[in-house]
């Protein structure tokens, strides 16, 4: 049985090379995912096969998309139809929470 009420400190961190760490919640057709990212980072152009919400927790930086570039900090909430491309520039370190959305039956 799943617990109803976690810590983030519960959930198993990953840590990739360039420092950027990920806890995974994972739902049957949604992953709720807390990322931690130093500051200098980039996240060159990508897109995903899912539509993603994230909100800024702390931190600040650059979002570029389609639309334009704009400035973001603690209280941005940014959404991503699937397959829209962005990029992000993070001055500082940040903390995001994605809401990653995927197809019913196609899993995280």
């Amino acid at each position: 049985m799943t617990d109803h009420c976690i810590s983030w400190d519960d959930v198993p961190e990953q840590v990739s090379a360039s420092g950027v760490a990920k806890r995974v919640l994972s739902g049957a057709d949604v992953s709720l995912v807390m990322v931690k990212v130093p500051a200098g980072i980039k996240a060159d152009r990508h897109s995903h096969a899912h539509e993603q919400f994230v909100q800024v927790v702390s931190g600040a930086g650059m979002l570029e998309t389609e639309q334009g570039s704009r400035r973001f900090g603690p209280g941005s909430v940014f959404h991503f139809p699937r397959d829209t491309w962005h990029a992000a520039q993070f001055d500082v370190d940040t903390v995001l929470v994605e809401t990653n959305l995927m197809e019913q039956g196609k899993g995280t």
